[in-house]
């Protein structure tokens, strides 16, 4: 792009009046952006890909309401030149040889060294939502090549969610339908377990660069003190917030929304509120009952009664998508048979389910319709039966004995294990120790609280390990349930019922085991202090 910085000042001045009120500054600040923007023939949603645009954008951005003196230091060329060589020294940095040349220039020029940083802020903002951040400058840190990186916490379940996503396009419709109709809100997805919630959370974090959090009862993330930690240092790294380590929400929030440029909301998404922990009536992880401007929550959930919701707003804009209403059948079954294909077509990852719709002379089509047909639009269901076809785990089934259902599929499983014959009691046991836990839980750990060999409560993890997640933490393996539709399921077992009665698990005893071990912990702990002394 080649616009004469002089020629920006210009357009500036000839847009904006020489004298503007606080409250129109705030209330008018994108009009004039759009505008002078619009005077100039350049784009007012998308940045170009190169120095040199990103640099005039700034200019205007950051300097539609400054001084004449503001004005004069960023469009003189050795200042745009020496802030070209700080910015290729470190994008991201504000602290390095370059950069101490640059507010020397600004001491000399009588310019605040906050607002040097301020309109870096504003260029960083710009760069990445430019057409291709990694051509800003040749050696552009990797930061800037991703708007919004995924949280490490999230990271990789993100990943592991958006790899064989499909279809939900009218899903994505629909919000990008409420962020044109509304300057705020929040929009929340409803479904049953099973429907893709957490997968269309993921896929939104993507393709709207979101900041994120996902609750997980299971792992023992989900606490308002959790979220507002994770999303309090998601902001603060992104949009370089100053002094905001203690903010709450909403103070974060307004400060994110003064750094917004045109054309930048800000997409927070937030699964599973179902899952959170949080006592009391007020909103579910304390959500502002009032937004900024620019700002959107894409919420997911399950169903609850009308008179159980915890989300009181003031005057924000809210929609409901409930993927279980009738209007979505048909686009449910349309994804869900999209996504059936998808995973046969997949010969490299899954080749023996081809192999196994032949050897029965099952036609593709009838296939894909049947097997739609049993998981109800259940996508849960699929992620379970469709691998497992593909491992050859119903070699002896014919396709009318597939399982029915997201619970008939962890029904048909529980058979197979025997988890009903006397002698597999204490391996329901080990089962019952995740679900009471709630958290991540070491092998090593679990032996401890049921009183087993490690070799064997290994050995058990690895028959079930489909159904749990397994991660790193501290060079050892650790477990939890990975949905917690499991989890319910092992809770309403018939022969996992509260009642002490025949040969059934109690819960109670489940949860005295889980005390006695911590207790046992405890004191030894103490007793090695006490010889330590």
């Amino acid at each position: 792009m080649n616009i004469d910085p002089v020629s920006v000042v210009n357009a500036i001045k000839a847009v904006v009046p020489a004298t503007v009120s606080l409250g129109m500054q705030q209330a008018q600040r994108n009009e004039y952006i759009i505008k002078i923007l619009k005077s100039l023939n350049l784009d007012p949603i998308q940045p170009p890909k190169d120095f040199e645009g990103i640099y005039v954008y700034a200019l205007i951005e950051y300097g539609v309401f400054q001084a004449d003196y503001i004005h004069n230091f960023f469009r003189n060329k050795e200042i745009k030149k020496a802030f070209a060589k700080a910015f290729a020294e470190n994008a991201l940095s504000t602290n390095n040889k370059e950069w101490n040349t640059l507010k020397d220039e600004a001491q000399k020029a009588k310019i605040d060294l906050a607002q040097v940083q301020e309109f870096h802020q504003v260029f960083v903002s710009l760069a990445k939502r430019s057409k291709n951040p990694g051509e800003v400058l040749p050696n552009i840190p990797t930061e800037l090549t991703e708007y919004s990186p995924y949280p490490d916490e999230f990271k990789a379940l993100i990943e592991e969610k958006i790899k064989a996503f499909c279809g939900r396009k009218f899903i994505f419709d629909e919000f990008d339908d409420f962020l044109k109709k509304h300057t705020k809100g929040y929009f929340t997805v409803i479904g049953d377990a099973g429907m893709g919630k957490s997968a269309i959370a993921a896929q939104s974090v993507s393709k709207y660069k979101a900041i994120c959090y996902f609750n997980i009862r299971a792992e023992g993330r989900n606490t308002p003190e959790q979220f507002l930690q994770s999303i309090r240092h998601q902001l603060i790294n992104r949009y370089q917030l100053q002094n905001a380590d203690n903010d709450n929400l909403p103070s974060l929030l307004t400060k994110v929304n003064e750094k917004l440029t045109v054309g930048e909301p800000l997409v927070i998404v937030v699964d599973a509120l179902d899952e959170v922990e949080q006592p009391g009536s007020g909103n579910l992880l304390d959500l502002p009952k009032n937004l900024p401007e620019k700002i959107y929550f894409l919420l997911t959930r399950r169903r609850y009664a009308q008179n159980e919701k915890r989300l009181l707003t003031e005057e924000v804009p809210e929609q409901q998508l409930d993927l279980t209403a009738n209007k979505y059948e048909s686009w449910n079954r349309k994804d869900v048979t999209e996504y059936i294909s998808t995973f046969i077509n997949d010969e490299q990852e899954h080749p023996g389910l081809k192999a196994w719709i032949k050897k029965r002379n099952i036609q593709p089509p009838y296939f894909i319709e049947q097997v739609a047909q049993k998981s109800e639009n259940n996508f849960m269901y699929l992620y379970y039966v469709l691998p497992s076809i593909a491992r050859g785990d119903y070699q002896d089934l014919s396709l009318e004995e597939l399982p029915e259902k997201l619970q008939g599929y962890y029904e048909q499983h529980w058979k197979q294990m025997e988890m009903d014959s006397p002698d597999k009691r204490t391996n329901a046991i080990i089962l019952c120790v995740l679900v009471e836990v709630g958290k991540p839980i070491s092998c090593e750990s679990i032996a401890r609280i049921t009183g087993r060999d490690e070799y064997d409560v290994l050995e058990l993890l690895n028959k079930w390990l489909e159904f749990l997640r397994k991660q790193k933490q501290n060079q050892e393996d650790y477990y939890s349930i990975y949905h917690q539709s499991f989890a319910d399921f092992l809770r309403n077992q018939p022969s996992l019922k509260r009642e002490k009665r025949n040969n059934n698990i109690d819960w109670q005893e489940v949860q005295r085991l889980i005390s006695d071990s911590n207790d046992q912990l405890w004191a030894s702990l103490k007793s090695g202090e006490e010889e330590d002394e």
